[in-house]
């Protein structure tokens, strides 16, 4: 492991960009207006402060998250991020980050950051004040009501010991744990409460040294609650139906039945949908608008230039496509995310199609700061792609859900395969000439070709990546593993 950095002097750490980061919780890619060239669907939304994030840097269209091991996707996707560890591994579904994996709180706070961290943290309250120097409205999970968030001040000690209790269920089955928090901000939305801890710490920081500040929302998780004006934005009536809207899935999945798919009637309605799609169209203008108020106090302290910004979701959600309403799946709409770029040195108004993976931003902001990038690493810096759009990056994606989804990207193919209650499937889409992912060619003529050098990267990719949560029955890998054997 490389010596930490803060043995730099007073002097080269203050020449150090300063780092915001602002994620969100089940955005999907296709969510900001400045993409809708590429993403049309966004044409239906307002997102100006994010447009002009857009604009002053560089989007990465193909950004993804390797999926995850449990229903509760958030929870592996924010401990690959902030440990830029690959999903399988990660301790468990994340729910903590051992203490061998070095955070990237961790790094910059090593490095001689001020660190702050606000919002959503599903790893562990030792992970993170491993990773934060300081902190405020710090949710650990629990009751996902945006108007009443259970909340903690920064403890130092790490314990934090809270007087209310509350039920957590952590989007996992039927699974209860009981928590505790300090204290509970009724009538305050979630997004204001984060982005208002973050403004003030912005505002009353150590000015001598650089800061990271991380900022993790909730928005726009379920239940979709926001300020009237924001709902007003969007009449269910007049909103598009996707073109892979659907009434059912046409294949089990493994997950048909929990939380998140019960957020809907069975069979899905248009009506219904068309309703859920405005909600969640007006939870992404409220925080864009929280955003904005963020990079106005940037720009008020007179840092906005010497800071990277970096715009993320941890998962996206389906609302509607392909008969479902969550994460639980390897289309687009769950896997892909939205991914920006911005501050000093970062090209304006730029895109990369380069595939990437949200475990890759710790070591890119690592080599954009000149923090050492910890041995436990293993995610690939973006900063080359970045740079130098000739640049390409990973060659290909390699997805999983739970024990019953596999899945490999590569150039315009994605193959996934299904393997759910000792029954088995496979879907071949070629994203090129069918990004709604609605013609599955598995079986098509001239595709056996295709197929076979998928399967090949799939299981080249499954041992590469540790990959043993063998679906059930066996049934994904049983007959190249006799083969191989």
């Amino acid at each position: 492991m490389s010596t930490p950095s803060h043995t730099r002097t007073r002097t080269s750490i203050a020449r150090s960009p300063n780092v915001l980061f602002f994620f969100t919780d089940d955005q999907r890619f296709d969510t900001i207006r400045a993409l809708a060239d590429e993403c049309p669907r966004a044409k239906q939304l307002s997102t100006p402060n994010l447009d002009a994030l857009v604009r002053r840097g560089t989007t990465f269209t193909h950004a993804h998250i390797p999926g995850g091991t449990c229903p509760a996707v958030c929870m592996p996707s924010r401990a690959m991020l902030h440990s830029s560890r690959t999903l399988f591994h990660i301790d468990g579904c994340g729910e903590r980050i051992p203490d061998e994996h070095i955070t990237l709180g961790e790094s910059f706070r090593n490095a001689g950051y001020e660190t702050f961290g606000t919002g959503k943290w599903h790893n562990g309250p030792a992970a993170f004040n491993r990773s934060f120097s300081h902190g405020d409205e710090i949710f650990f999970g629990g009751m996902n009501d945006h108007w009443n968030v259970p909340v903690y001040r920064y403890d130092p000690t790490g314990r934090y010991e809270g007087r209310c209790a509350y039920v957590d269920n952590w989007e996992l089955s039927n699974k209860v744990a009981y928590r505790a928090c300090d204290h509970v901000h009724a009538g305050r939305h979630s997004t204001e409460l984060f982005t208002d801890a973050a403004i003030d710490f912005l505002r009353d920081r150590d000015t001598a040294r650089p800061f990271f500040c991380y900022v993790s929302l909730m928005a726009p998780h379920d239940p979709r609650t926001m300020p009237e004006q924001f709902r007003r934005m969007y009449d269910p009536d007049a909103i598009e139906l996707p073109a892979n809207f659907m009434a059912q899935h046409p294949l089990d999945t493994g997950a048909l039945r929990i939380r998140d798919e019960l957020l809907a009637a069975f069979p899905r309605t248009p009506a219904e949908t068309r309703r859920h799609i405005a909600e969640y169209f007006a939870m992404i203008s409220h925080l864009d608008a929280a955003f904005g108020r963020l990079m106005g106090t940037l720009e008020s302290i007179g840092e906005l230039e010497n800071t990277i910004v970096v715009f993320a979701g941890d998962n996206g959600l389906a609302v509607g496509q392909h008969g479902l309403m969550g994460k639980q799946s390897l289309y687009d709409h769950s896997v892909r995310v939205p991914l920006v770029f911005a501050g000093p040195g970062i090209p304006c108004g730029e895109r990369r199609d380069a595939f990437a993976y949200l475990l890759d931003i710790f070591p890119t902001l690592c080599d954009m700061t000149g923090c050492d990038i910890p041995g436990s690493v293993e995610g690939m810096s973006l900063a080359p792609v970045i740079a130098d759009g000739r640049v390409t990056g990973r060659e290909s994606l390699y997805l999983a859900y739970d024990k019953t989804l596999r899945g490999v990207r590569k150039d315009r193919y994605k193959l996934v395969e299904y393997a759910v209650n000792g029954h088995q499937d496979t879907q071949l889409f070629d994203l090129v000439d069918d990004p709604d992912e609605l013609h599955n060619i598995a079986r098509s003529d001239g595709m056996a070709t295709v197929l076979r050098d998928l399967r090949a990267e799939l299981y080249r990719l499954r041992d590469e990546w540790g990959d043993r949560a063998h679906a059930t029955g066996g049934t994904f890998w049983a007959e190249h593993d006799a083969t191989t054997t």
